[in-house]
């Protein structure tokens, strides 16, 4: 139908009559806003959206004025498109609030453009404009989509701050302008939450705020800063929400009587014109963990019995991840707390190697570190690790590490001592493995690793070894890498059973290894970064040991890690005498003279000297009439006097407990009485029997 014709009307209505019945019960019936504006968009009719306050107050008005929109430029730019012709628009969402009436609304604005006689290609008329208030349904809304945020991001930590940082991220600004969380200082270092009502002198730590940028002092926030503490003001909504574990909706006004009984607060909620305040006690089961305090500012619109059902609602799921973060790091402390004391717990003095270790807390609660004091002035050097957090980590750490003791006290090589290391990790696995199927442990996988290193300074070597762990990175005294390529073999609790290989390296004095976790090595550049920290020799080894910390990516040092740090030295030539000796029956004779000499020359008391003196006879008679040339001895002096008789034998003695009777056989049974320390190793030229002997005035180094 075109413009210029005109339908039939019916019978008895006059022209133009039907037309203004339609408007007429448009106008008046219809649930949404009709505007009529001209063509300099100011309200010519329109009908009462607004409950209470009459058409007549907005004829005249431009369409921004009457609604007060937040963005009123944009929107009277959108409205010219339309009445230029562009085409109509349809369900724009605009924000504002009415000229008559405080708060702020939602509105969803159609308009359409009238066109004048002469059809959409001429002069228009002016504009229709369709408004709804859909201020109710935003809010339902943006509830729905704060206790969404809520949902998705509360819950994925086991930290109690982040938790707390992640609850308030959800709240703010979508759905307060402000937002507390204070948690029961108690529960943030992992004990059990107190039963509520919650005793008013107990103390809350703030755990994490929040404001938006609508805010511009936060006074609350910065009055009670993160971390600070504060017992709860009596005869205030804190108190009583969390002495009757119910939350409270509170108006805020300048003559609010309970502000008095907090001055502070008081003062800092003035200057942020915070005008409601919705706190919720964090709650589980009857235990009280903290408080939730949200507050409105400004222009919001004043929280109302829906916002606090939805604040409690989201108060119930982060009380519930606040909880499982508490549990978890309980956890974590008394794992965090059995690792540290079955770690070393000083440094030890070795003979010939200086050494620091670096110990970073975290995640993984089984790596470890040990260095331990050999026989012939040698050091071991470990670093291993069991994956995983929690306590049977811990444990699982301690067990492995006791073994690994156990096994270099008994002078075996570092392939020989891993593989029998991984012989009691099979055992332990096949011990879970047979847990009964309610156990939690029972499915739970095993995983562990370790390097050991075997450091003789007389030889200068370096002889390594692991099971599943990274090989040791090595620097010279000249700054440049040392390579060091350590057969990989199969983790401890691996069903491989690949045998361990071993490596060796001749080390110049002064040359740096550096035993790490795999945490430390986790990026590609990792190598590169720590070789090039450890070519600083004028540095001392903690010095080079925080320098590696201090270069870490962040992510590395959440996860816990270990770091074992040696410089390698030499036994100085005043503190080593060796003697090459025949092998016939007047050698323990002349063996005496020569200890008595050499142990009188370095003062050592009589008592020690006559000790020395037996041991050193018993040793090598033993070797005169058992063993095979060639015969040596050699006395080590450091912080325990060190007798070694080597002779070309492999059979190793055993001790015998002689009777009363018996002529021999009780030779090792002196040398282990008078000794701290005795014991046997062999190598490829032979075996070496040795003893230790404490000094008066000296620390034992075992």
């Amino acid at each position: 139908m075109s413009y210029a014709e005109t339908p039939a009307m019916p019978p008895g209505i006059p022209p133009g009559g039907l037309d203004d019945a339609l408007l007429k019960v448009l106008f008046a019936q219809t649930a949404v806003g009709l505007f009529v504006l001209d063509l300099q968009l100011r309200l010519v009719r329109a009908n009462s959206l607004v409950e209470g306050v009459g058409t007549e107050g907005y004829i005249g008005l431009r369409f921004t004025e009457a609604f007060r929109l937040d963005d009123p430029d944009g929107s009277e730019q959108l409205l010219k498109r339309v009445l230029a012709g562009e085409g109509p628009v349809r369900d724009h969402l605009v924000r504002g609030r009415f000229r008559h009436t405080p708060g702020d609304r939602v509105f969803l604005v159609s308009a359409y453009r009238l066109d004048g006689p002469d059809g959409p290609g001429g002069t228009g008329l002016g504009l229709l404009s369709a408004v709804v208030d859909v201020t109710e349904r935003e809010r339902a809304r943006a509830r729905e989509s704060a206790l969404a945020a809520v949902r998705d991001a509360v819950g994925g930590s086991l930290d109690v701050a982040a938790t707390c940082r992640a609850f308030i991220d959800a709240l703010v600004p979508g759905f307060a302008d402000l937002a507390v969380v204070e948690v029961v200082d108690e529960v943030l270092r992992g004990a059990d939450p107190p039963v509520g009502p919650l005793p008013p002198d107990t103390p809350l730590r703030r755990a994490a705020s929040g404001r938006c940028e609508a805010v511009e002092r936060d006074e609350v926030i910065r009055g009670h800063p993160v971390g600070g503490t504060r017992r709860l003001p009596p005869r205030t909504p804190y108190a009583l929400a969390a002495a009757d574990l119910r939350p409270r909706l509170v108006p805020l006004t300048a003559e609010t009587p309970w502000l008095d009984a907090d001055p502070d607060g008081s003062r800092a909620l003035a200057e942020t014109g915070a005008h409601t305040l919705v706190v919720v006690p964090l709650t589980l089961r009857g235990a009280v963990l903290g408080l939730l305090s949200l507050y409105r500012c400004g222009a919001a619109e004043p929280f109302d019995e829906e916002d606090v059902s939805l604040a409690g609602t989201a108060a119930t799921r982060a009380a519930l991840a606040i909880d499982n973060a508490r549990r978890y790091e309980r956890e974590h402390v008394i794992a965090s707390t059995v690792q540290r004391r079955l770690l070393p717990q000083a440094e030890r003095h070795q003979a010939a190697v200086e050494t620091a270790h670096v110990l970073l807390p975290g995640r993984d609660s089984g790596c470890w570190f040990d260095t331990i004091a050999l026989s012939g002035a040698r050091t071991a050097l470990v670093v291993g690790g069991v994956a995983g957090e929690g306590l049977q980590s811990a444990i699982a750490m301690g067990q492995l590490r006791t073994v690994i003791q156990a096994l270099a006290g008994l002078d075996l090589e570092p392939e020989e001592v891993l593989a029998r290391l991984k012989e009691t990790a099979d055992r332990l696995a096949d011990e879970r493995a047979a847990l009964p199927p309610s156990d939690s442990l029972q499915g739970e996988e095993l995983r562990a690793g370790c390097v050991y290193g075997v450091y003789d300074p007389f030889t200068r070597t370096c002889t390594v070894a692991r099971a599943g762990h990274p090989a040791p990175l090595v620097v010279g005294p000249d700054g440049r890498a040392v390579p060091l390529d350590v057969p990989e073999g199969a983790g401890l609790f691996d069903t491989d059973g690949a045998l361990f290989a071993p490596a060796t390296v001749t080390l110049e004095e002064g040359s740096v290894l550096a035993f790490c976790s795999a945490e430390l090595l986790a990026d590609e550049r990792a190598e590169e970064r720590i070789t090039r920290t450890l070519a600083h020799p004028g540095r001392s080894l903690q010095q080079l040991g925080d320098d590696i910390v201090y270069a870490l990516p962040d992510d590395t040092r959440s996860a816990g890690a270990a770091l074992l740090l040696a410089r390698t030295g030499t036994v100085s030539e005043h503190r080593v005498a060796t003697w090459d000796l025949a092998q016939d029956r007047t050698t323990p004779a002349t063996a005496r003279l020569l200890v008595r000499d050499r142990l009188q020359g370095w003062g050592l008391d009589e008592d020690t000297v006559d000790s020395t003196e037996l041991i050193v006879s018993e040793l090598v008679t033993n070797a005169v009439r058992y063993g095979t040339p060639p015969l040596r001895l050699r006395l080590l002096l450091d912080t325990t006097l060190t007798c070694e008789v080597h002779d070309g034998s492999t059979a190793s003695p055993h001790l015998r407990h002689a009777r009363t009777v018996d002529e021999g056989g009780r030779g090792l049974f002196i040398v282990s009485s008078l000794a701290a320390h005795w014991g046997a190793r062999h190598g490829p030229d032979g075996k070496v029997l040795w003893t230790e002997q404490d000094l008066p005035g000296a620390g034992t180094t075992r």
